[in-house]
C-alpha cells in the first residue's frame, strides 16, 4: 500500500445527601448538554488478508452497532459464535501484541483495528472475525481505516460518553513509562517519546504529539507500520511466527538503522506507529478519554496497565452516580424474582439494570449479620464465599431479564477466576456488578465484581443453568 493512496461510587449511601445528588445531577446534565453524539459505521466493511503472527487467512466484517453497545469482537468460526467485548478486563498478556480472551477463546493482534476505530472516533461497532487473529495488511491500521472512511460514519441519537481524567495516573517500569494527566482541551492528546538509548544509532530518538479529537488520523497515524529490528524478526521466525512475511511486507530495521528492502513512509514512522498502538490499546478503557497521555518507550503491557487504571476510575465514577440516583429495584421487587430469604438474601437493592447486559446492586453490611457471630467474631470479616453468593444472586437477577429466561431460576453451575482482594467488614457498602458475557436459552456466563469504595473486594466468572422453579 503506497503512501500516495493513503494521502487521499461512594462507600456509603449516607453520602447521597440532597446536596450531593443535586451536584451530580447538575454535572450529568452539563455533560449531556455539551457531549457530541455517538457514532457508528454507515454500512458494514469487509477486510481480508493474512494475519500478522500466525499467517492464517482471515476475514473481518466490521458491522454498525446500536448506541451504547460499544465495541465487541465475535469469533464467527466457532459454534456457537463467541462474543468478546473490547475492554481491558478481557486482555490476555502476550508479547508484541494485544490479545483478547474469553474462556479458551482468543483473538490476537486487535490493536490496529481498535486504533482505526478509535482514531476515527467511532463508539459502537461489532467486529466479526472468522479466525484467531486479525488481518495484518502492511502492519499499519490503514487496512481498516481507509475502508471505514469510505463506507462513511454516521451520528447516533445518543450523547457520547467521555471520561475526563481528573487525577494523574503514572505507570513506571525500568524500561518505560506511561501516564494520563488532566487536559483542559478537548480530546486525548498522546505525546510519545521514543528513545532506545544505546540502540539510538539504529532508531534515532523521536517524539510525536497527536490529538485524537483534532488530528487527521488517516494521514498522520494510520499509514505508520509496525516494525522490528533484524534480530527480533529472525527470532520471531525461528519461533514459528511471521514466517509468511519478508522485509518487503513489513518494516525490518537493519544494522544501519534503515529498513531492509523497504523505505520509511515518514522520517519518524516508528514513533507514529507507537502512537497508533497507544490509541488502540487505550480504546480498551471502553470510552474515549479527555486527557494528556505521556509515553516513554511504552509497549502493549504498559498501555494495558494504564487502560486498566483509567477504566477502574471510570467504573467507580459510574457506580457513584448510579448508587446516588438509582431506583431500579427495591427489596420487595427482588423478593418477587428471587427464591432466597433472610438470612441468605444478600442483595438489598438493584440500582441499575441495563437490559440483559449489565446490572448493579447494593449489599449493606451491618454488625447484625448472622455470620459475624461465628466468623472471626473478634475481627468481623464477611466470608468470601458469601461475597461470591451475593454476586451470584445479582447475576441471577440479571439473567432473569433475558426474554428466554422469564419465569426461570438461575442455578449456579461453576465458579472460575475467583479473587478475594479486600476484606469486607461491618459498615461497608458493597456495590455488586454483573456483566453478561454470554447467555443462551438454558445457560448464562457472567463476569462479576464486588466493590467497596473505589477498591475491588472480590471478582469471579460465574456460569448458571436456567431451570423451571418447580425442578426437583
Amino acid at each position: 500500500m503506497s503512501a500516495g493512496r493513503l494521502a487521499t461510587t461512594t462507600s456509603s449511601v449516607s453520602a447521597g445527601t440532597g446536596v450531593l445528588k443535586a451536584e451530580i445531577k447538575s454535572e450529568v446534565k452539563s455533560e449531556l448538554k455539551a457531549a457530541p453524539r455517538q457514532r457508528t459505521l454507515a454500512r458494514p466493511v469487509t477486510v481480508r488478508g493474512k494475519s500478522l503472527m500466525l499467517g492464517v487467512d482471515a476475514t473481518v466484517v466490521i458491522q454498525p452497532a446500536p448506541a451504547h453497545s460499544g465495541v465487541a469482537f465475535v469469533r464467527t468460526d466457532l459454534n456457537p459464535p463467541v462474543r468478546i467485548p473490547a475492554t481491558v478486563e478481557h486482555v490476555a498478556p502476550r508479547p508484541r501484541r494485544t490479545t483478547l480472551k474469553s474462556g479458551d477463546v482468543t483473538i490476537d493482534t486487535v490493536e490496529h483495528i481498535l486504533s482505526a476505530i478509535a482514531g476515527l472516533r467511532i463508539d459502537n461497532a461489532t467486529i466479526e472475525l472468522n479466525a484467531p487473529e486479525l488481518p495484518a495488511g502492511d502492519g499499519s491500521s490503514a487496512l481498516f481505516a481507509e475502508p471505514i472512511l469510505e463506507a462513511g460514519i454516521v451520528e447516533q441519537d445518543a450523547p457520547r460518553k467521555v471520561f475526563k481524567i481528573r487525577e494523574p495516573i503514572v505507570i513506571e517500569e525500568p524500561d518505560g513509562m506511561i501516564a494520563a494527566m488532566p487536559f483542559e482541551a478537548e480530546g486525548m492528546r498522546v505525546v510519545y517519546d521514543l528513545d532506545y538509548g544505546t540502540q539510538g544509532h539504529r532508531i534515532r530518538h523521536q517524539t510525536f504529539s497527536y490529538n485524537v479529537a483534532e488530528g487527521d488520523y488517516i494521514r498522520e497515524v494510520a499509514p505508520a507500520r509496525t516494525y522490528s529490528l533484524r534480530e527480533e524478526a529472525e527470532a520471531l521466525q525461528a519461533a514459528g511466527l511471521c514466517k509468511h512475511l519478508t522485509p518487503r511486507d513489513i518494516l525490518v530495521i537493519g544494522d544501519d538503522g534503515q529498513p531492509i528492502d523497504n523505505a520509511y513512509r515518514f522520517d519518524d514512522e516508528p514513533v507514529r506507529h507507537k502512537t497508533l498502538d497507544v490509541i488502540g490499546d487505550l480504546s480498551l478503557i471502553g470510552a474515549p478519554i479527555q486527557g494528556r497521555v505521556l509515553a516513554v518507550r511504552s509497549g502493549h503491557g504498559l498501555n494495558r496497565k494504564l487502560a486498566m487504571k483509567v477504566r477502574e476510575q471510570m467504573l467507580a465514577a459510574d457506580l457513584r452516580r448510579t448508587v446516588v440516583d438509582g431506583k431500579a429495584m427495591d427489596i420487595r421487587a427482588i423478593q418477587k424474582l428471587m427464591p432466597h430469604r433472610y438470612p441468605m438474601l444478600l442483595v438489598d437493592r438493584v440500582v441499575e439494570v441495563d437490559g440483559s447486559r449489565r446490572a448493579v446492586g447494593i449489599k449493606n453490611v451491618t454488625i447484625n449479620e448472622p455470620f459475624f457471630q461465628g466468623h472471626y467474631p473478634g475481627t468481623p470479616i464477611m466470608p468470601g464465599v458469601l461475597l461470591v453468593e451475593a454476586m451470584a444472586q445479582l447475576g441471577g437477577l440479571l439473567l432473569a431479564n433475558v426474554l428466554e429466561h422469564t419465569g426461570k431460576i438461575a442455578i449456579l453451575l461453576s465458579i472460575d477466576r475467583v479473587k478475594l482482594r479486600k476484606p469486607v467488614v461491618p459498615g461497608d457498602q458493597v456495590v455488586l456488578e454483573a456483566e453478561n458475557i454470554r447467555a443462551t436459552a438454558r445457560t448464562g456466563h457472567l463476569k462479576c465484581r464486588a466493590i467497596v469504595g473505589d477498591k475491588t473486594a472480590a471478582e469471579a466468572e460465574l456460569r448458571f443453568m436456567m431451570v423451571d422453579p418447580d425442578i426437583e
